[in-house]
């Protein structure tokens, strides 16, 4: 995580950068870029503007949109609502970006997407999962991941048909995005007769649950269920496991990151910790080349990475079928599906994708694979 402060220190603001090309300063368009670039979640936001820029250096290597370069304009939210709405309206008012990509948090997308609406800006986010994002009858936001509805399903099946969870535990770090994707898993085991044996919330940012896990010891659960970030859940299962708590303990796709490898405190204690996420985008034939780009560039994608190439993809075949206008290329993401590094996406009248493709992973030191 030191690595991340130090690289993205200078995103505390909005910054733009031009990426690639030989075009003047007026034959640009602005991007915005939305996201955790320093804070305790920096791992999800160095995903989000590593997939960006280097999908804008692509395009603008390619000749740009409709002969107008890419122009990336990052703003740092931290993850934190307030800090997410300052950054939203400087985006819109000051930097007068065309369209959004962004945020992480689902708590800082929804109160930010409100400000992108009212300015008629196209806002794709490649990884809030909450599903008020697209709930609200808003015309301009879209996701090129999915729901936690959708991965909560499949966590709940999991559970009950290749664990046969009779006792489980239900934590959540109280948050939007945490609560929401453990709020899900619950309603799909208790539809199934499962009722969990302890539900209660931890706080963000807290490095001490020794007590609760103590608690959760005495309960003797089959596994213990987590909604919420990489910090919290790895502090959670090193904890568990220093106190003879071995069962298995199951997350969503807030824990995809090598970071929570360094937050579980090293690979020994990864061992039977699971996770939803999306089926493996390096695996997609279509992504192939801009992987192997990146590796070239001494970068191994992971997490969201590609969700946030295919966002600006997205975002920048609308605009160049609309002539660059933001409101019409959100139209137009309604009615057309578009080629992207993670192959073919298409969109329902909310802006989510028309086909969830969550499954289970399975941490195993210091990497992580798809269950078959």
């Amino acid at each position: 995580m030191a690595k991340n402060l130090i690289k993205f220190g200078l995103l505390v603001g909005t910054i733009s950068v031009v990426l690639g090309g030989c075009f003047k300063k007026d034959d640009t368009i602005k991007i915005g870029v939305a996201g955790p670039f320093t804070g305790q979640y920096a791992a999800f936001g160095e995903q989000i503007h590593k997939g960006t820029e280097k999908a804008a250096a692509d395009i603008n290597a390619a000749g740009g949109v409709n002969g107008k370069s890419i122009e990336l304009v990052f703003g740092d939210d931290a993850c934190d609502p307030k800090q997410a709405v300052t950054v939203a309206n400087k985006l819109t008012g000051q930097d007068k970006v065309i369209a959004v990509v962004g945020h992480f948090c689902s708590s800082s997308s929804i109160p930010a997407s409100e400000i992108y609406a009212a300015s008629g800006i196209l806002n794709v986010t490649p990884a809030s999962t909450n599903p008020t994002y697209t709930e609200r009858g808003l015309d301009n936001v879209f996701r090129t991941c999915g729901r936690d509805d959708q991965q909560g399903a499949v966590a709940g099946n999991y559970l009950i048909n290749k664990l046969n969870a009779k006792k489980v535990v239900i934590l959540h770090d109280k948050d939007t995005y945490g609560q929401g994707l453990a709020d899900a898993t619950k309603k799909v085991l208790n539809e199934s007769g499962v009722n969990e044996i302890l539900y209660e919330g931890v706080t963000r940012g807290d490095k001490d649950f020794n007590a609760l896990v103590t608690k959760i010891k005495g309960l003797g659960p089959d596994v213990v269920y987590f909604g919420g970030l990489h910090t919290e859940a790895g502090l959670l299962v090193r904890q568990m496991r220093e106190q003879g708590v071995d069962v298995p303990f199951i997350s969503g796709d807030g824990i995809v990151s090598q970071d929570f490898v360094i937050s579980v405190g090293g690979a020994q204690y990864t061992k039977n910790v699971f996770m939803t996420f999306g089926s493996d985008p390096l695996k997609l034939e279509t992504g192939k080349k801009v992987v192997e780009s990146f590796k070239d560039d001494g970068y191994q994608p992971e997490g969201y990475t590609l969700y946030s190439y295919a966002a600006l993809q997205a975002v920048v075949i609308a605009l160049s079928a609309t002539d660059l206008d933001s409101s019409a290329a959100a139209m137009y993401l309604k009615d057309n599906s578009v080629s992207t590094v993670m192959g073919e996406k298409s969109w329902d009248s909310k802006g989510d994708l028309t086909v969830s493709d969550y499954v289970m992973y399975a941490w195993d030191g210091d990497s992580y694979s798809e269950l078959e």
